[in-house]
């Protein structure tokens, strides 16, 4: 796959057939990104888990907070990760383990080899993209 450009089929695919997205470093602040995106996957009919250790709050935006994805104890569609692209590829890892279908990397994240990890696994991966930026670009409505 190239990740310097998805094709919008692709992209439509992985979005449409999630349901259950762990939102990583999730934030219970409503001026981060991270909140704002949460809110708008919960708007359009996703489920959004947030996975935070440091959050400091029980509940985000009505979820309960998870310190890691493991902790879950549910299927995961798809890891929306929310952290530094030196940090992403340990959550990818967590990703591959848990049986997720998919990891999204939010904007400015990237890390080559751990998406190469992820497709040898079978996940599909996008990097340095906002699901709330594609999802109203690709004309998906609420679910």
């Amino acid at each position: 796959m190239n990740h310097d450009a998805y094709p919008d089929a692709y992209l439509r695919d992985i979005l449409t057939s999630v349901r259950t997205i762990a939102v990583v470093g999730a934030s219970p602040r409503p001026n981060r990104p991270s909140h704002g995106v949460m809110r708008f996957l919960q708007r359009h009919g996703y489920r959004a888990i947030p996975v935070n250790p440091l959050a400091g709050s029980a509940e985000i935006l009505g979820e309960r907070v998870y310190r890691s994805l493991a902790e879950i104890g549910e299927p995961i569609d798809m890891v929306d990760i929310f952290r530094r692209s030196e940090l992403a590829g340990a959550v990818v890892d967590e990703a591959i383990a848990i049986g997720a279908k998919a990891v999204w990397m939010q904007l400015d994240v990237r890390d080559d080899a751990a998406a190469a990890r992820a497709e040898a696994a079978g996940l599909k991966i996008v990097m340095d993209r906002c699901p709330a930026i594609e999802i109203p670009r690709l004309g998906i409505g609420p679910r």
